[in-house]
């Protein structure tokens, strides 16, 4: 199985009651082999541009498990879903973001030795600011 990003733009109206299409999306993943592994509601925002005559949608970020030969057909079950004004499904590169996780422990690990706070401010900064009083 493979893990996808699925972003769904839902119709502004059901800020409200977002559950009900929800539930219906997230059993859309189920029946084609799916498994949701996270949900992330970002909420009612503003579009870059009018979609349907709507300036506003409700974003929720979703990470499924599923086989690659099901996603044509999730497709196709979205586009005519009345709640989804919107969706984008993409399959992420997994090995870019283990390797700017194990960057970016590398360069706090550098910090760490070089006597850096966690806010940023090296040691040297912090001289300065008691030479002037």
């Amino acid at each position: 199985m493979a893990q996808y990003e699925v972003v769904v733009l839902y119709h502004p109206d059901l800020e409200i009651d977002l559950d009900k299409a929800e539930t219906k999306v997230k059993k859309l993943f189920t029946d084609h082999s799916g498994k949701v592994v996270s949900t992330d509601n970002w909420g009612k925002r503003k579009l870059a541009y009018p979609i349907k005559k709507l300036e506003h949608a409700v974003y929720v970020f979703y990470v499924v498990d599923m086989p690659g030969e099901n996603v044509r057909k999730v497709e196709t079950t979205l586009n005519i879903t009345d709640e989804v004004i919107r969706f984008l499904i993409v399959r992420p590169d997994l090995r870019a973001i283990a390797k700017a996780e194990v960057a970016k422990a590398e360069k706090a690990k550098k910090a760490a030795e070089r006597g850096d706070s966690p806010s940023g401010e090296s040691e040297y900064e912090e001289k300065d600011d008691k030479t002037e009083e």
